[in-house]
């Protein structure tokens, strides 16, 4: 048996849980966060911040704390008609669609460099919303983000059709012209979640911009804030009246009205399966268009022969960013029987020297849950697990002693494809592990297909021959050789079977948004 250093890839030889400090510290906090947080919370419609036709109101609580850091406005489907028609009004002048497409560029870097501007603030607000650390979501998330927008922008001077070699010109001895063009599709609805809430709003809406099409954006009840600092930004810019909007409220209720509303060309929805077939059913009146990035249950697979040194850390990574609160966590970790327990061994060492926190200063390793709900919701699946008979390696509580939405980092081994824990998806810090013993490619992609989903996976091998083989066999959206998650602006993400439908990211990511168009002349 290989022996490895597992010191080298802990950040801390101390074992057990522990804490770094809380979140709530006012003199941390900005003059700009406090005043923002302090302030009514309404919707942005054509422009302009308004409070909406009701009065019901939507607390904001700080998952790290339980308490509640701020409040907004919760809209239906009054506010929806009037975002829509704000959306239709500015698409249908050409506003923004027949605007020049350098400007169009233009205006879409200067809301990249503002964002880049307030990174601090965002990332704070990221901070107090979901229980991230702001080093991490300013590193990653604000800067993806802004990396997203100025990979878009530059497709906006690239938009274009194609001239077609028409057959019929021969046949009947006379010539055609054929061409294509490229046209927005309209008027987009855009839902995201409340796991990374910043940089998926501005994912949904760069390429939106890019291709032309008006927008009314809902962000998730959960974790609203940084995405209304969004709007602010935009404010900032030349971006006509009209062209972005943002609604907030339930997803029952506005998201539902979006989801239904017949002038809303196009749905693009981030978030639960379950949800996801509810939109189907709602887009059917109109047959708006639609993209959904669903859940995942991701496979991380480790040959025998793969780099334990590298692999373990980042099997851990896997499941355990985000503390498992995103959608390509690799919640299956399938591993050869020659290195299993070496595995379990070094992913419990890692697992129990993990920080856990939400400061918004310090970086930590695992942070809180998003609610009360979610944490209930894990809890009850740390049961099933027990109950069904997987061995419990570490973790499976509650963490103690501070208030907050926190579970342990948990590992499950000696799981089975028919367990629960196994084939549902969790969306916690929750790690089942399986055994396999087979060599046989085949039969270790069946077991890594053996699911609903097909959203992301990744393969730990020295062999690459063997790794682009096996990646072939995989029925995901995307797979990782030596590397999980492997997200870039100009790669396609998006996922096979009830994983989603479309994609996002890359080229792929903007066709969804455009109409083909074509035009033949007979000559």
């Amino acid at each position: 048996m290989t022996v490895f250093p597992l010191q080298n890839f802990l950040k801390t030889k101390a074992v057990g849980v522990r804490f770094v400090h809380d979140i709530i510290n006012h003199e941390k906090m900005t003059s700009i966060i406090q005043v923002f947080l302090a302030k009514s919370h309404g919707h942005f419609i054509d422009g302009a911040w308004v409070d909406g036709v009701g009065a019901e109101t939507i607390k904001v609580i700080n998952p790290a704390t339980g308490g509640v850091v701020s409040s907004i406005h919760s809209g239906g489907s009054a506010e929806v008609d009037l975002a829509v028609a704000a959306a239709r009004r500015a698409f249908d002048s050409g506003i923004w669609s027949k605007m020049a497409p350098v400007e169009r560029a233009r205006i879409m870097f200067s809301l990249a460099d503002l964002i880049e501007r307030h990174a601090g603030q965002i990332s704070q607000l990221e901070a107090l919303d979901i229980g991230v650390s702001r080093d991490m979501m300013q590193t990653i998330g604000v800067q993806l983000a802004a990396d997203q927008l100025r990979y878009y922008a530059g497709w906006v001077t690239k938009i274009n059709g194609e001239t077609i070699t028409n057959s019929r010109s021969r046949s009947e001895k006379r010539e055609f012209l054929t061409y294509t063009e490229k046209e927005p599709v309209g008027v987009v609805g855009q839902i995201t979640p409340w796991n990374f809430p910043f940089a998926m709003a501005v994912q949904k809406i760069a390429p939106a911009l890019a291709a032309g099409c008006t927008i009314v954006l809902k962000p998730a009840e959960d974790a609203p804030l940084s995405t209304m600092y969004l709007a602010d930004l935009v404010a900032q810019t030349d971006l006509p009246a009209g062209v972005f909007n943002l609604v907030n409220g339930y997803g029952r209720k506005a998201g539902a009205a979006i989801s239904v509303h017949g002038d809303v060309d196009k749905i693009s929805f981030t978030g639960s399966t379950d949800v996801g077939k509810e939109i189907i059913h709602a887009a059917t009146g109109n047959l708006k268009r639609i993209t959904l990035e669903l859940g995942g249950k991701s496979p991380v697979i480790l040959l025998k022969d793969a780099n334990l040194v590298e692999a373990i850390p980042a099997a851990a990574r896997a499941i355990f960013f985000l503390s498992g609160q995103n959608c390509m966590a690799g919640s299956r970790l399938l591993v050869h029987g020659d290195i299993y327990d070496q595995v379990l061994s070094g992913l419990k060492i890692i697992s129990e020297a993990m920080t856990v926190g939400a400061d918004m200063e310090t970086t930590y390793d695992i942070g809180p849950l998003i609610s009360e709900q979610q944490l209930t919701r894990v809890m009850a699946y740390i049961d099933i697990g027990v109950s069904e008979g997987a061995r419990l390696v570490t973790g499976g509580k509650r963490v103690s002693g501070r208030e907050g939405f926190f579970v342990e980092p948990t590992i499950f081994a000696d799981c089975n494809p028919d367990m629960r824990i196994v084939k549902e998806e969790i969306f916690g810090p929750v790690l089942t592990v399986q055994k396999f013993e087979n060599d046989d490619l085949d039969e270790i992609a069946a077991l890594a297909n053996d699911n609903i989903f097909g959203l992301s996976a990744s393969i730990w091998t020295a062999d690459l021959a063997r790794g682009h083989k096996l990646a072939r066999r995989i029925k995901s959206g995307q797979v990782g050789i030596n590397v999980h998650a492997a997200i870039d602006p100009a790669t396609p993400f998006g996922g096979y079977k009830q994983s989603g439908w479309g994609r996002e990211f890359g080229r792929e990511g903007l066709e969804p948004y455009l109409e083909t168009k074509a035009i033949t002349a007979y000559l």
